[in-house]
């Protein structure tokens, strides 16, 4: 993952009592060095806009991801408005708890966060905060977040993801809005003919199927078990994807997967999407453009490969739910007590698909929506179980935070998109700035 960027700007009043005040900006700065940011920016304190000028100048040559507003005294707002105007950078308001001890009042930072935030209302601009003191590992934590939404935001700028034929007739749930996603998102959808990719699969370099052929058996179970011209078939359409996504400066693909794979080709996409997805080139079915965009933004958060799945079953009474695919999971996300094992497509009856249960742990659930015709970011959380396969394919149960009634309930209510993205960890709290950052409602599952 990318080093995050943090700018470091330090604020104070010359009435109130510097030296404690340079003591919390010191002590702040180290924090953030010491926890792996790159800081971008001293601890000295500006106490005038002439003191910015330099700062300002330095800040857009280094283009942090973040802009961190220390309030290490009172100031008015003309500082914090002054920063937003000249630099368009995510902003973190930093204002510093005092001790109650019945004396003066030293700092009084607060209040000065208290008036920057109104002031930048006024104006039209968003921001984050923290208060907490300089030291305070929570603090830290909380940047870290907002700092890494930040950086997804600017990492979807200019992202171009491949759409690969059209979605099938009654999928209106991905249907694209190139329009929307340009203006909102700065990601361009770039359509392809899937005739383009058959032609290129059939012209695939045979070193590099071998190759891919030779990561899968050392991965997969059963490969040789399989029909050996479907299974080059799909694996040459992974390299034939692979290679367009790295020619184009694709970030990610969304793929018309059936019926024309199957009756084109002789074989299943599926494999050849958990390949990519598994490599971090995230990629969804049925060219669902939305799904893709969310797994990017699930993967930059986490760093890690997503998955976008559908939500297959509900059991009320024992509080869980089961994300499914047929087979085009990531192999990073199997059980560990399992081993992967190669399988036909359920209904087509063609390889290669990757058949396990997902592995236990923490996950962070989310869908960009247009339900409602416009966009908005669902997201939900919960743990994935230890569990056998509830059915074929790549699957897992799954215990939602809110509970799968509730889920059920709300996911058929606002007429959700049948496709939800997952990744293993917590990012609830990322997704929620990246949210604000975005301007986009959301809806918690």
């Amino acid at each position: 993952m990318p080093t995050l960027r943090i700018g470091f700007v330090p604020i104070a009043r010359p009435t109130f009592d510097v030296p404690l005040a340079e003591q919390m900006s010191q002590t702040a700065h180290q924090q953030l060095q010491a926890a792996g940011f790159e800081v971008i920016g001293t601890p000295d304190l500006l106490m005038s806009l002439d003191t910015m000028t330099p700062v300002i100048d330095h800040l857009r040559e280094n283009t942090p991801d973040v802009l961190l507003l220390v309030q290490a005294s009172f100031a008015d707002s003309t500082m914090a408005v002054h920063l937003v105007r000249e630099i368009n950078i995510p902003l973190v308001l930093w204002a510093i708890p005092e001790d109650r001890v019945g004396g003066r009042l030293r700092l009084n930072s607060f209040c000065g966060i208290n008036l920057a935030g109104h002031g930048l209302t006024r104006a039209g601009f968003t921001y984050e905060y923290v208060y907490a003191p300089p030291d305070d590992a929570t603090a830290i934590a909380k940047i870290r977040t907002i700092a890494r939404a930040a950086q997804t935001q600017k990492l979807l700028a200019g992202t171009r993801i491949g759409r690969i034929g059209e979605n099938p007739a009654g999928f209106d749930t991905c249907l694209v809005n190139h329009a929307g996603l340009k203006n909102q998102f700065g990601v361009e959808v770039v359509q392809v003919a899937l005739n383009t990719v058959f032609e290129n699969a059939r012209a695939a370099d045979p070193t590099a199927v071998d190759a891919a052929l030779a990561s899968v058996k050392a991965q997969v179970a059963g490969v040789d078990t399989m029909d050996a011209t479907a299974t080059r078939g799909t694996l040459s359409a992974y390299v034939a994807m692979r290679d367009m996504a790295q020619q184009e400066k694709l970030s990610g693909l969304a793929v018309r997967c059936w019926p024309e794979f199957f009756t084109e080709t002789g074989c299943a996409a599926c494999g050849a999407m958990s390949l990519l997805s598994n490599s971090k080139t995230p990629t969804s079915c049925e060219a669902d453009v939305n799904g893709t965009l969310t797994q990017l933004m699930l993967q930059h958060l986490s760093g890690e490969p997503a998955f976008g799945s559908d939500i297959v079953s509900f059991d009320v009474d024992d509080n869980t739910a089961v994300l499914w695919h047929c087979g085009l999971a990531p192999l990073s996300m199997a059980d560990p007590d399992s081993v992967p094992e190669a399988t036909i497509h359920s209904n087509r009856k063609l390889p290669l698909l990757m058949q396990f249960p997902l592995k236990p742990g923490r996950i962070t659930l989310a869908r960009l929506s247009e339900a409602t015709g416009e966009f908005r970011l669902v997201i939900g959380s919960g743990e994935m179980l230890k569990a056998p396969a509830a059915f074929t394919g790549t699957c897992g149960t799954v215990r939602f935070d809110n509970g799968a009634a509730a889920v059920m309930d709300t996911m058929l209510r606002e007429g959700l998109e049948h496709h939800l993205s997952l990744v293993y960890g917590d990012y609830v709290e990322a997704l929620l700035v990246l949210a604000r950052l975005f301007k986009l409602p959301v809806l918690r599952l």
